[in-house]
Order: C-alpha cells, then sequence, then structure tokens
C-alpha cells in the first residue's frame, strides 16, 4: 500500500498538470483569437438585426427545441410556397446538397462545386447528423428545392476548433440548396 501512495500522487500530479496545459492553451486560443473573436461577435450582431427594404426581418431565427440558448439565422431565396409539401430531412436523413461557406468578411473558405460523391459533379451527400450543428438545423427546416442563405454562430459550427481555413470563433454563411433526400425514411 504504501508503494502504491507514491504512484497514485505521482499520476494526480501528470493528470493536473495535463488539465493545466489544456486550460492554458484554450486561454492562449482565447486571447491569440480576441480581435477575430470580436469581429465576428459584431458581425453576427449586424446579421441579426439586417432587415429587408419593407423593414421586415431580413432572417428567420430557428431556435432547436433541445438547446434554446442557441440559434441559426435563416433567409430563404425561393417563394416556400412553391416547396410547400415537400420533404425536409430528419436528423437521420441523407441530404443531398449544394453550398458554399464563407466567413464574416466574406471570404470562400469551402464549397460542394468539386464534389463528386454521387455522379453528379457539385452535389454533396451526407447525413444530416453528421455536419456541424447549425448546418443540420438549418437543413432540417429546408423542403427539397430550396435555395437559403443561413448564418451559423461559432458555438454551433467549429468553435474554438483551427480548422486550417476556418479559424476559431469564425461564425460562418452558409448558401445551400436541398438537392433531395435520398431514401427518405418514413414515421410510422
Amino acid at each position: 500500500m504504501k508503494k502504491l501512495l507514491p504512484i497514485i500522487a505521482l499520476a494526480g500530479l501528470g493528470l493536473a498538470a495535463v488539465t493545466a496545459a489544456c486550460n492554458s492553451d484554450e486561454q492562449t486560443t482565447w486571447d491569440k483569437y480576441a480581435d477575430w473573436r470580436e469581429l465576428n461577435n459584431a458581425w453576427l450582431a449586424d446579421m441579426q438585426t439586417k432587415t429587408n427594404a419593407d423593414g421586415t426581418p431580413y432572417y428567420k431565427v430557428i431556435i432547436p427545441d433541445w438547446n434554446p440558448a442557441t440559434f441559426v439565422l435563416i433567409h430563404y431565396f425561393n417563394d416556400r410556397a412553391e416547396t410547400e409539401g415537400k420533404l425536409s430531412p430528419l436528423y437521420t436523413s441523407y441530404a443531398d446538397t449544394r453550398y458554399i461557406v464563407r466567413d464574416c468578411q466574406g471570404t470562400g473558405i469551402d464549397s460542394s462545386t468539386l464534389i463528386n460523391q454521387t455522379g453528379v459533379q457539385g452535389i454533396y451527400r451526407s447525413q444530416v447528423s453528421g455536419n456541424v450543428q447549425g448546418f443540420a438545423i438549418a437543413l432540417m427546416d429546408m423542403r427539397c428545392g430550396d435555395t437559403a442563405e443561413v448564418v451559423v454562430p461559432y458555438g454551433l459550427a467549429y468553435g474554438s476548433q483551427d480548422r486550417g481555413t476556418i479559424k476559431p470563433y469564425s461564425n460562418l454563411q452558409f448558401n445551400i440548396r436541398l438537392v433531395d433526400i435520398p431514401n427518405y425514411e418514413t414515421i410510422p
């Protein structure tokens, strides 16, 4: 038992050191991207107050039932009456989309234009649940044939992760067209 105590103590110190290192890395990321985060927060606030020419809100706010503290903004470019009655994907559905992603400065980050997963150039097929949460929330509000602009706060995108072309704390703007829902699930 006496031999185990020093080992347990050392293991505890190692865990504390790892925890402190992780916390300081997160603090460093927070500090390093402070200006970028503030720029993103200001841009998001502007998007939330954006209006149409008639003064109505430009974006519809979608608040998911499972997390009422979060939201995404969506603006439909098409007349939704034309897609009335068409299918919307479920969280477990696969969806075929065309998309472009930009950061808050309008810089293109990603696009489906070079994808050829389905034999059709530019179609991105994915399970809705396999995407960032904000993209998934928007898709579940859309119907086949809808085209929308979606603003996703960084907490529903990649958060504090550095994704190469996507900096930590990046709010994202997606332009999405929901093309199809292959093998749509039926609800009993």
